[in-house]
């Protein structure tokens, strides 16, 4: 049988990581985080210390900037892992000059193939103004098919806003 995979979509701080960590607790099911954000400053150290803290221990925590095979193809069916976030994997994916389309195509097959249930976040990116950089305006893009393509794989996607679940597809 295929995994459950539910997808968890909002805006910078829209209490999306905390409602999907809610969904893996209560699961039941041995809770494998996949900690997609690289440490390059002072900032995001204490950020990525404040999130272990607030996890506690009774995750396992896999840090894959990139591949998600490394991670995915590990998984087995009495596990659910949450992936925070897909945003930090595409943005690692853009600086680094991959080939995008190639990055989302690897990503995909390797959530069909996941033996466990998923529980992916991920930032909308779309509902404000046009960048006005290339860069920014590459990257929206690429977000939004990225999110398209993982919302159409999910059984479940959840937009949070404000801290509260309102339910697009499937049932929670």
């Amino acid at each position: 049988m295929p995994a459950n995979v539910t997808f968890i979509l909002g805006g910078a701080a829209s209490g999306k990581s905390a409602y999907a960590e809610k969904l893996c607790l209560s699961s039941g099911k041995s809770r494998v985080y996949w900690a997609t954000a690289q440490i390059f400053d002072s900032e995001m150290r204490d950020k990525v210390s404040r999130h272990l803290k607030q996890r506690g221990a009774d995750w396992t925590t896999v840090e894959e900037p990139e591949t998600a095979d490394k991670v995915l193809g590990d998984l087995e069916p009495g596990q659910i892992c949450l992936m925070d976030c897909a945003t930090m994997w595409l943005t690692n994916h853009l600086l680094a000059e991959h080939d995008l389309q190639a990055a989302q195509d690897g990503l995909l097959a390797a959530v069909d193939r996941c033996q466990a249930d998923l529980v992916i976040v991920s930032n909308e990116t779309g509902l404000g103004i046009v960048p006005e950089n290339a860069l920014a305006r590459r990257f929206r893009e690429a977000q939004g098919r990225l999110n398209i393509a993982l919302a159409a794989r999910a059984d479940t996607v959840v937009q949070v806003t404000a801290g509260l679940p309102l339910v697009l597809k499937g049932a929670v």
